[in-house]
C-alpha cells in the first residue's frame, strides 16, 4: 500500500494473480505488532480493489483469527521485524497452516514485503536487532537468501553482499523498493517492478579475483502499470 492509502501496481498485481472476481484477502501485520495504522492502510487500499478483506491478528484473538488463513485466496504479509514474525508464526502455527495448504495443492497466492518476503527464505537481512545484519533464519520455503530495501535503508546492501561473499548467507536475490520476484511452486517465474529504475538482483558467491567474493547481476524486469 502507498503511504497515502492508495493501492499500488504491486497490490493490483497480487489481486489479479488470484484469478478471482472477489478474492478473500488476509493481511498479516504480524511483523509490525499488528499496528492499527498499518491495518487501516490495508483496509483503505484494498477496499478499492473489489476484494473481501480480512486481517490476521496474533497479538489479540489469535485463535479465531487463524481460521481466516485457511480459506484466503491471497495472504499478504507486511513489513516490520522478520525475527519476531517468524517466532510468532511458529508459536501460533501460522507457518504450519500455510505449509499444509501448499502440500495439498491449494490454489492461493502469498505476497510479502520486506520482512513479509524475507521470512520465506533460508536467510535475510533484518534490522530486528537494531542495526542491519544478516540472519540465517526463516521458514526455508524458498531456496537461498533475500534482501529487501537494496537501494536504500542504510546498510542493507553492503551487509547482504558481504554476508553472501563470506558464506554467512547463501546466494539469493536482492530487491529495490518497488520491485518483486514472482515465484510459482518454488520456482522463479519472473521479476516485476512498479517504479522506474527499481530492480531485482541475483547475488551469488564467486571465486573470481576481481569480484570481492560476490557477483551481483541485474535481472530483466517487467514493468507493471
Amino acid at each position: 500500500m502507498a503511504p497515502d492509502g492508495m493501492p499500488t501496481a504491486l497490490d493490483r498485481y497480487l489481486v489479479e494473480l488470484t484469478g478471482k472476481s472477489a478474492p478473500l484477502v488476509c493481511f498479516a501485520p504480524t511483523a509490525s505488532a499488528d499496528d492499527p495504522q498499518y491495518i487501516n492502510r490495508f483496509l483503505m487500499a484494498y477496499s478499492q480493489l473489489h476484494v473481501r478483506p480480512s486481517v490476521l491478528t496474533l497479538w489479540g484473538n489469535a485463535g479465531s483469527s487463524l481460521e481466516r488463513l485457511k480459506e484466503a485466496d491471497l495472504v499478504l504479509i507486511g513489513l516490520g521485524s522478520t525475527v519476531n514474525l517468524v517466532a510468532l508464526w511458529q508459536a501460533h502455527g501460522v507457518d504450519a497452516i500455510l505449509r499444509t495448504r501448499m502440500d495439498r495443492g491449494d490454489d492461493f497466492v502469498i505476497g510479502g514485503i520486506a520482512a513479509g518476503a524475507g521470512c520465506f527464505f533460508q536467510g535475510s537481512v533484518t534490522d530486528t536487532f537494531g542495526d542491519a545484519r544478516a540472519w540465517a533464519g526463516g521458514f526455508g520455503l524458498l531456496p537461498g537468501s533475500f534482501c529487501s530495501h537494496f537501494d536504500g535503508k542504510g546498510q542493507y546492501a553492503p551487509v547482504y553482499t558481504e554476508a553472501v561473499a563470506t558464506g554467512g548467507l547463501p546466494g539469493g536475490f536482492a530487491c529495490d523498493d518497488g520491485a518483486g520476484i514472482h515465484y510459482v511452486d518454488g520456482e522463479v517465474r519472473g521479476f516485476v517492478t512498479e517504479r522506474d529504475g527499481a530492480g531485482v538482483y541475483s547475488v551469488m558467491p564467486t571465486t573470481e579475483p576481481t569480484a570481492s567474493g560476490v557477483l551481483v547481476e541485474a535481472e530483466e524486469m517487467a514493468a507493471l502499470q
